[in-house]
């Protein structure tokens, strides 16, 4: 487990962005405090800020760690079988015995992925955090927003329901990038072509306060223009929730530098850890090798040396983007290998095959 020899843990971040202007903030942990997900199992969960020096309201957040988020996260076990290694590109003769390999999150897909994000959301809504907020509401008062494809899969209200024994509505709404040269900064504007809200009356819409929303955080586009639409129709909104397992620092500061950020408070969720939204496009994200912006670092060395070096000697988990193709992992198991695959050779001139068969020697 981390440990901290102070109160909190504050690192700083410059980003460059493509106006050319320089954004600093700095990143508060404070240190990780225990928590029960469920009866025989614990967890940690871990509050911090993003604080900026030209005056925008912090944004909070909180890393969580439990058995499933750290599999998703890091490495976990799973059988060897047939099916697996075909879509991976190993033989089954190259797996000893069947053993139970080793493998890293991204490559835990379809619907063993699908299980295993709703096991961690057990945890996120067992712990003080979100369980202590939600209580001070009634299930009226709260909806939840799962954003197409991914956060389809999140099993947000089940959560909610096993966790609360809350019946929430649930506003299911696609919303994705699409390129505009029209658009200053960014030549990317956010498409919603689904918003389903049509079932709720007035006076329910009217109701809701507390916006439950799920999806991963890239550029942070997506999900600020979501937000802005949702307080736009629902007008008595108090506080945002961000479900995100997989957050960038470059993604939650665009969401902090917004108008609504200390009018309607937004608190972001993240499994484990904040990740490193890589150049270009800022969209393939990778882990942090910072000891201090992991609940376990221990977990987060053995997850490197999983990935091991390339022929230059460069660390493979310093690129191995923690979501590739973000919601293609749950939907196309054989799209997410392909997408690993192009980018180890693009980066490293290697296959996710020979560092399988790496780590099975």
């Amino acid at each position: 487990m981390l440990e901290i020899k102070t109160s909190s843990f504050h690192y700083p971040f410059v980003f460059l962005e493509e106006d050319s202007s320089t954004v600093e903030v700095e990143l508060e942990l404070e240190k990780p405090l225990p928590c029960s997900s469920h009866p025989q199992e614990s967890g940690f969960y871990r509050p911090g800020q993003i604080h900026f020096q030209n005056g925008h309201h912090p944004l909070e957040l909180v890393l969580y760690h439990n058995l499933a988020t750290a599999q998703f996260i890091y490495l976990h076990e799973q059988p060897a079988d047939a099916h697996f290694l075909r879509i991976a590109g190993l033989k089954e003769k190259e797996i000893p015995n069947s053993l139970p390999i080793t493998l890293p999150g991204q490559l835990c897909l379809g619907a063993a992925r699908t299980a295993l994000i709703g096991k961690a959301m057990q945890g996120l809504f067992s712990a003080p955090p979100l369980r202590e907020i939600l209580q001070q509401y009634t299930q009226e008062q709260i909806a939840i927003f799962p954003i197409a494809r991914e956060g389809l899969k999140y099993q947000i209200a089940e959560a909610l329901f096993d966790t609360q024994g809350y019946y929430c509505d649930e506003i299911i709404l696609d919303a994705h990038h699409v390129f505009d040269h029209t658009v200053p900064l960014y030549n990317r504007k956010v498409e919603m072509t689904l918003f389903k809200d049509k079932d709720l009356e007035p006076a329910q819409r009217n109701g809701v306060k507390v916006a439950i929303i799920g999806d991963s955080i890239a550029s942070g586009l997506v999900m600020r223009e979501v937000i802005e639409h949702i307080r736009r129709r629902f007008p008595a909104l108090e506080r945002v929730e961000v479900i995100a397992p997989l957050a960038t620092v470059r993604g939650l500061t665009r969401l902090a530098r917004t108008s609504f950020n200390g009018t309607i408070p937004v608190r972001a969720h993240v499994f484990e850890t904040l990740l490193n939204a890589l150049p270009p496009d800022y969209y393939y994200s990778a882990h942090f090798n910072i000891p201090e912006l992991h609940i376990r670092p221990d977990m987060e060395q053995t997850y490197r040396q999983w990935w091991g070096m390339d022929a230059t000697g460069q660390w493979i988990a310093d690129t191995a983007c923690a979501g590739y193709g973000w919601s293609e992992v749950f939907y196309s198991p054989r799209k997410q290998i392909q997408m690993i695959n192009e980018e180890l050779h693009r980066r490293h001139g290697l296959t996710l095959a020979e560092i399988l068969r790496r780590n099975l020697q």
